[in-house]
């Protein structure tokens, strides 16, 4: 048998009691003739809490301390870890990032992997050890420097050293029993999806869904890495995330027309009121935010209007970056000549994704049939070839969810979806 790779989230290591039992899942693997390796986040609310402290240190930490203290938590679970391992009697040896050979480049808290070198890694397991590597950090390649991957980082971790290591499965476990129609927090009636596209699970993670890492997702399917999402906390077959080729067509012919639904509640809407209608506004506009280094979503313009000639804008980001977006775009009210800037932190997205609809005429009409019958009022629109997004008022996310779930009838009539951990990854 080969190598798997197996990934927990802070929820399956929370305590020691939780760092037991993955130990003797991770002993049961390799039992069964698996080389093991294990990439392991922090302890339960470790990074939030190690923020935390920076922020009370500190009004503004700097980039590079607050990796090298946030880093800290991965370090102690991979540690722990290895050592309930051995307790078992079984050979662990516990692993850095960067001494796992994950080299990156030099953007603190949002560093991007460059190349993975696992030679102590493959040593480890050849020697019949079964490896831990900290997830969610690395070193840069021109300063060696510490860096971390960002939130969810450790999902990136994990698959890039499956890929280098050419391994059979990339497991990722969390506390759900795999990827659901819909988030079983606010939709008691999701159902798990037994496999999925790599473009489904693209958009559902980029729409807010928190099913994996949105890179570890990318890097999955540029090397064709199949990805096994289940719990640490049952035997449950989770969900296989693989080339859309690959993925079974259950009882008819045809795929389901939607895979999932997605919510997002960490979104802002930016409103440009007055902005001259004439070429090259807009762009310089949007130069602004990309120059502040964030990322916007959704983008809508109204028609002009005929006696003015001015027209406003809305967009929509990451609600932390709003007040540096707001900054960036007041800079150059004089520039632009815009006539004021509107922000609202209040709004939520709400998207429905999968592969049938871009040949299933009605699926937008029925969406936004649903939602109305609801009370809930859509701000805003964007679509894909497989998704269907709208922003709406943060306090009608939860009605906009379940009044799509059941409008596409995705729900289960069993009782399937289990948060085990309760907090997620």
């Amino acid at each position: 048998m080969g190598i798997v790779v197996q990934k927990y989230g802070g929820s399956s290591v929370a305590d020691a009691a939780g760092i037991k039992r993955v130990a003797q899942r991770i002993v049961n693997t390799k039992k069964l003739g698996h080389e093991v390796v294990v990439v392991v986040s922090a302890m339960g609310d470790t990074t939030d809490e190690l923020i935390d402290l920076a922020n009370e240190v500190s009004p503004l930490p700097p980039a590079r301390e607050l990796d090298m203290l946030l880093t800290a938590g991965e370090r102690i679970s991979m540690a722990v870890l290895a050592m309930a391992i051995q307790n078992l009697g079984h050979e662990a040896r516990s692993f850095t990032g960067s001494q796992a050979g994950v080299i990156t480049d030099d953007a603190h808290g949002r560093a991007k992997i460059i190349d993975v070198t696992p030679g102590r890694i493959r040593a480890a397991i050849d020697e019949g050890a079964i490896a831990i590597v900290a997830g969610f950090q690395g070193v840069s390649q021109t300063t060696k420097d510490i860096t971390t991957l960002g939130r969810g980082g450790s999902d990136t971790t994990a698959v890039a050293l499956a890929v280098a290591l050419d391994a059979e499965v990339c497991e990722i476990y969390s506390d759900v029993d795999g990827i659901f129609t819909a988030d079983p927090r606010i939709e008691p009636r999701a159902r798990k999806v037994p496999r999925i596209s790599y473009e489904e699970t693209l958009e559902m993670a980029a729409q807010g869904a928190k099913i994996l890492h949105l890179r570890c997702v990318e890097y999955a399917r540029r090397y064709d890495m199949p990805i096994h999402v289940r719990s640490s906390f049952s035997e449950k077959e989770g969900t296989w995330v693989v080339k859309a080729e690959d993925v079974a067509q259950e009882d008819s012919m045809e795929a389901a027309i939607i895979t999932g639904v997605a919510h997002d509640r960490s979104q802002a809407k930016i409103t440009v009121v007055g902005v001259p209608d004439k070429p090259g506004e807009a762009a310089a506009l949007f130069r602004a935010v990309a120059d502040a280094q964030i990322n916007i979503d959704m983008i809508v313009q109204n028609v002009s209007a005929a006696a003015t000639s001015l027209t406003d804008i809305s967009f929509t980001l990451p609600r932390g970056e709003g007040q540096t977006a707001m900054a960036a775009l007041a800079a150059v009210q004089e520039t632009i000549g815009f006539e004021s800037l509107q922000y609202d932190d209040s709004v939520g997205k709400v998207s429905i994704v999968g592969a049938g609809m871009s040949s299933a005429p009605g699926i937008s009409a029925r969406f936004f049939e649903a939602l109305s019958d609801a009370g809930v009022n859509i701000e805003m629109i964007s679509t894909s070839e497989i998704r269907v997004s709208v922003v709406v008022s943060e306090t009608q996310v939860q009605d906009a969810v379940n009044a799509a779930h059941a409008a596409f009838d995705l729900g289960s009539d069993e009782i399937e979806a289990v948060v085990y951990g309760g907090t997620g990854r």
